[in-house]
């Protein structure tokens, strides 16, 4: 499948609810493992980029990079940020 194909009711392609679900599992076994929240996350990060830079332009990644910081400084995530574990 790709980012293309069906989507599901909120918009969003079919696939991204199931990368998200992998990725949810993921996260829950490395807590489990008691790997720190930081290295979860950059790991996440490191293949997030890695993925981008696969597949789309440097000015298409920065754009993603610039939306994202725009969301942490209007405090968008940090209503949604769980608790730290470690």
């Amino acid at each position: 499948m790709s980012a293309m194909d069906t989507l599901n009711d909120g918009g969003a392609p079919a696939d991204l609810s199931h990368a998200g679900a992998i990725v949810d599992k993921a996260i829950e076994y490395m807590v489990s493992q008691q790997v720190s929240s930081i290295a979860i996350a950059s790991a996440l990060l490191g293949g997030a980029l890695g993925m981008l830079s696969r597949t789309l332009a440097d000015e298409a990644v920065i754009g993603i990079l610039n939306n994202a910081i725009a969301a942490v400084r209007a405090g968008e995530l940090r209503h949604r940020a769980a608790p730290e574990r470690h």
